[in-house]
């Protein structure tokens, strides 16, 4: 009887890798409803994320061009006063649990788009578009604050839904796997081995019945 699995096939054995393998494949289902909630909480989040990205991305072009158009009207000598006083911005944030993903939401942020007169500088003449670009990049810092937590939270949740991935897959190709063929291999041996001997109780039966015959007839 050749054995391809290092474990002895006991009985204790067999009711302990069935358990283990009822463990395994238990704890690869919780895994795959997790997995397929934090599926639907990325969705979820995923067609804001995409509104929000967009929004950015055409408010960055509009900025920009807005800076070139101040460069090409007044020189970037107009343009660096445009940035004092400099500013230390706190947001509040707040902790939040995303199927065990702990990650941050914007609770509050100061206005970051400034008047003429917070700036303290009047626009000379033909300077207008320099305010026009100043005004674009804090608006656009504001929806960059705005959209920085969700990025954050989608993020966490990409990278949660790919190690619980990892997990699902090595519970299900690796080690159930493994453990399956361990049992099938430990019943086969059992199969056999009680196969075996009840070959040997028969055949004991048989020469037990042989020498009683004998004695009744030399008797």
């Amino acid at each position: 009887m050749t054995r391809t699995t290092h474990v002895p096939a006991t009985r204790s054995n067999l009711l302990r890798y069935t358990r283990r393998l009822d463990q395994v494949r238990r704890g690869a289902a919780l895994l795959n409803r997790k997995r397929q909630a934090l599926i639907a909480e990325l969705f979820a989040r995923a067609r804001t994320a995409v509104i929000s990205r967009e929004t950015i991305d055409v408010h960055a072009r509009n900025a920009w061009s807005l800076v070139w158009l101040a460069l090409s009207s007044t020189g970037s000598d107009s343009l660096t006063p445009l940035g004092w006083p400099r500013r230390e911005i706190d947001v509040e944030l707040n902790g939040v649990d995303l199927w065990g993903i702990r990650a941050a939401e914007l609770v509050d942020r100061p206005t970051l788009v400034r008047s003429l007169g917070a700036r303290g500088i009047l626009p000379g003449p033909g300077e207008a578009s320099s305010h026009e670009a100043a005004r674009a990049f804090e608006a656009l810092l504001e929806q960059v604050l705005d959209a920085a937590p969700k990025e954050h939270a989608m993020r966490r949740l990409g990278q949660a839904l790919s190690h619980t991935t990892r997990l699902v897959n090595t519970l299900e190709q690796r080690v159930a796997v493994s453990l399956a063929a361990d049992l099938a291999e430990i019943r086969r041996a059992l199969s056999e081995r009680e196969r075996e001997e009840h070959l040997r109780i028969k055949h004991l039966i048989k020469r037990r019945r042989a020498a009683r015959v004998s004695c009744e007839r030399h008797g």
